[in-house]
């Protein structure tokens, strides 16, 4: 590639640098619950998605490698599922989701994966889809992957259900609408808000279009007595049409996965290209998840911890008139811009605390924030001394 060309790659980097805005990966070494960046001191990780603690559990680690002693678990799966990439511990993961769930599972590579097949799956010239405003990067993809079949997609504002359902209404008198697929997370990955399926299924049952997906990728694990998610915890396993959440958060692993009818199965494994065409998992990754699903179902006092943690610290940030829109393991400080969010980190890095800026446009411009993550692997007095830390920060 000649100068030219290069340069205008490097000036577009050049004003991402110019609005605190530019990434690059660091230097990272992990030790249980502490993190290095860059060669500097361990700070404790308050930026990690392992909710439950057990991507530092050695004990598990130890455990699972003796159960599969002896084992042929191959490293790759050398061939997409539909060719000669099935293994037995994929069609175990699938069935041991299916007794826990009381339906159908269909396994991806990743919860990015399922979004961006799902939904062109299963969407039409005859479907629209009604989504959350603040949906992840993988749904908004999925959609303007459905959107060149001619779906239409139309966003509503964040958990503004009174809206959504003027939407429905108004949508469902349209004769060329079949189908109606109202797309939301269940906990928002940068609010950490969790999203009132109740309501929702009650809206399902007055429109007969209506179909409900919701990405668990944040509360599989740390939501519900069995830790299946917020359709546990509310309730409504039966009634979201398509569940789709992730293994590699609070379950350690790796991949994707959605529970929905025997007959949508069928048909997403006919129709999903990111299934279709893409090498499956690794059968000692399956076989890890199957392994870590048999622990967080027993794992209701960690979940129980990980509430108290969290209303502990949004009660702080409230006494600090930072009200936070979260109910959950993720906490957000809003700071606002970039450049603030970017000092604020850093000083509290300095005091032995790892916590993430997060900036446009993974967040709305001027919503620049702390992403705080919680895991119930931290101590009482390592949270107090953080809250502290954060306290003492936010008034300098």
């Amino acid at each position: 590639m000649n100068d030219e060309l290069l340069c205008h790659y490097a000036d577009r980097l050049d004003k991402l640098k110019k609005t605190h805005n530019y990434r690059a990966f660091r230097h990272t070494e992990h030790s249980l619950r502490h993190i290095s960046i860059d060669h500097h001191v361990l700070m404790l990780n308050l930026a990690s998605n392992d909710y439950l603690g057990i991507a530092q559990n050695r004990a598990y680690y130890d455990e699972f490698l003796a159960s599969v002693a002896g084992q042929m678990q191959p490293l790759g799966s050398s061939s997409s599922r539909l060719l000669t990439g099935n293994f037995a511990s994929m069609d175990r993961l699938e069935m041991q989701m299916q007794a826990l769930f009381g339906r159908a599972c269909l396994l991806f590579n990743s919860g990015y994966h399922a979004n961006v097949g799902i939904l062109p799956a299963i969407c039409d010239g005859r479907t629209l889809i009604l989504a959350d405003k603040l949906v992840h990067a993988s749904i908004i993809d999925g959609m303007r992957l459905a959107a060149q079949n001619g779906t239409k997609t139309v966003r509503y504002q964040h958990q503004n259900l009174s809206q959504l359902e003027s939407l429905v209404q108004k949508y469902s008198q349209d004769a060329s609408i079949d189908r109606i697929v109202v797309v939301t997370e269940s906990i928002f990955s940068m609010d950490g808000d969790v999203t009132d399926l109740s309501a929702l299924v009650a809206m399902k049952r007055r429109y007969r279009q209506l179909m409900l997906y919701v990405d668990e990728a944040h509360a599989i694990g740390v939501r519900g007595e069995r830790g299946l998610g917020c359709v546990e915890e509310f309730g409504v396993i039966d009634e979201i049409d398509f569940i789709v959440g992730a293994f590699g958060k609070a379950l350690a692993s790796v991949g994707g996965y959605v529970i929905c009818h025997e007959i949508l199965k069928a048909f997403l494994i006919n129709h999903v290209r990111p299934l279709i065409f893409s090498t499956a998992l690794p059968p000692m990754n399956a076989a890890w998840t199957s392994f870590v699903l048999t622990k967080i179902t027993q794992m209701n006092d960690a979940r129980l911890r990980l509430s108290a943690m969290s209303d502990k610290l949004n009660q702080l940030l409230t006494e600090l008139n930072l009200p936070t829109p979260s109910t959950s393991q993720i906490v957000p400080v809003i700071i606002g811009d970039n450049a603030s969010v970017l000092k604020l980190a850093a000083d509290i890095w300095a005091t032995g605390y790892y916590v993430l800026p997060v900036r446009p446009p993974t967040v709305p411009q001027g919503q620049a924030r702390l992403r705080i993550c919680l895991n119930a692997g931290i101590g009482d007095d390592e949270l107090s001394a953080f809250m502290q830390t954060l306290q003492q920060q936010l008034a300098d």
